[in-house]
């Protein structure tokens, strides 16, 4: 009996290594990046929405201030006209999280300077800082922004000061600078925080893509495997035994022209059930055997059948021991008829027998399948290493298909003894 080993392109893989996604096999959909972005974009509407509010409602209750504590100051129309600028340049400047761009590091500028004015005329303005703090911090480059923060905290305690009627008070110096730098350190902290939050998201994202690469391909060879051991365990053993019937009838067909009309028709025989079982794995069905609701009692009977007319002198039995506990899957029935095949057709090719026997056994928790033949048999450990130019699949594709369904696969065999391959598939136990 031959075994032939499948070329290195048609290595196997693990049965169902990879299955396809919603775009392909773990193809990545909305995931953790999508509604980080999301959620980030929604932390930051809120944030600027709590600034602006900020801004505005400290920037009217400063001028409220202004104008109870100083009515007739000459200074008003400059103070009210300013708010309104301040207001306006606040509202046109840059956006939140917005890349700086030469025009809104210039609006940014203009309001930090319409601010600095309206301190030096109203000092009670200077409270306006704390939401310039955070524009600052969010539109600018972290050392730049620092030095933005030190100068408008300058700003606050210059005016704190002003505004004391105490004399000098050490917490209107240090108080300011002291929230300033918290506020700093907190929000640089977040904005890093953030920063590695998304290098993360990124990196999985892209480990991710590399998984649902690496799935396809192993998905793709799973299923050039499964289709080469189609293809092998049909449409070739169903050619070869085509070839050897017309070869046989053509060194019969002038003396024996009876005997080579009957290897023709067996020939045709063998075309027109590979034609069907070409069709069938166009379209990924089961075997041809196992179609229109057939068991695989009756699968294994009608393959015996066609072995034994396909070989002209090999005797092949079936036989069957037990009942199934359960229904037999189709993919355990199709995988121990494609077994069946692969070993008769070794048994026809090789092993010069003249008998064979298919055995079909139910055990309860598990189901038998046991193809022995008279023929020359081999040594089995030689023929376990791989063959330079060996054609087709062999042994390797059965103990492939029996370990798909966590099954096992045993040969014994020894010179001049014969052939015993044995497939063990467990079963699912009733309920």
């Amino acid at each position: 009996m031959r075994q032939a080993t499948p070329s290195a392109r048609e290595a196997a893989v693990p049965a169902g290594a990879a299955s396809e996604g919603p775009d392909g096999p773990g193809a990545p959909g909305p995931g953790p990046g999508r509604g980080h972005e999301e959620a980030a974009g929604s932390g930051e509407r809120l944030l600027a929405l709590v600034m602006h509010a900020a801004f505005f409602l400290l920037l009217a209750a400063s001028l409220s201030r202004f104008l109870v504590r100083h009515p007739g100051n000459p200074h008003t129309p400059w103070v009210i006209g300013l708010s309104a600028v301040l207001a306006l340049l606040y509202l046109l400047g840059p956006a939140p999280l917005a890349r700086p761009a030469p025009r809104r590091l210039a609006r940014l500028g203009a309001v930090v300077a319409v601010w600095m004015v309206l301190v030096v005329l109203a000092p009670s303005f200077a409270w306006c800082a704390v939401p310039l703090f955070f524009t600052g911090l969010r539109t600018l480059p972290p050392r730049a922004a620092l030095a933005l923060v030190a100068m408008l905290t300058a700003f606050v305690v210059a005016a704190q000061l002003k505004l004391s009627k105490g004399g000098f008070d050490p917490n209107l110096v240090l108080a300011p600078p002291a929230v300033a730098a918290i506020a700093a350190a907190v929000f640089v902290h977040m904005q890093r925080q953030a920063e590695r939050q998304r290098q993360l998201i990124d990196d999985l994202l892209r480990t991710r893509r590399h998984l649902a690469a690496t799935e396809r391909r192993e998905g793709t060879l799973a299923e050039r495997q499964r289709l080469s051991m189609e293809i092998h365990d049909t449409l070739a053993q169903g050619l070869s035994s085509q070839q050897m019937l017309l070869q046989a009838a053509d060194r019969v067909w002038t003396a024996e022209p009876d005997t080579a009309h009957h290897h023709v028709r067996t020939a045709a025989s063998i075309a027109a059930h590979n034609l069907a079982e070409a069709r069938r794995l166009v379209h990924d069905l089961a075997p041809a055997d196992l179609a229109d609701g057939g068991s695989l009692e009756q699968a294994l009977r009608a393959l015996a059948a066609r072995a034994a007319q396909e070989s002209g002198g090999l005797a092949v039995r079936c036989i069957v021991e037990g009942t199934p506990a359960v229904p037999l899957p189709g993919r355990t029935a199709s995988a121990l008829l494609r077994i069946a095949q692969g070993a008769l057709a070794n048994v026809r090719e090789h092993a010069g027998a003249g008998a064979a026997t298919l055995t079909l056994t139910f055990l309860g928790d598990q189901l038998v399948l046991d193809i022995a033949d008279d023929g020359r048999g081999f040594d089995v450990p030689a023929a376990t290493v791989p063959a330079r130019g060996a054609r087709g699949h062999g042994l390797p594709a059965m103990q492939a298909r029996a370990r798909q369904l966590g099954g096992t696969l045993t040969v014994e065999s020894a010179p001049g003894e014969g052939t015993v391959v044995s497939a063990a598939i467990p079963l699912e136990s009733p309920s």
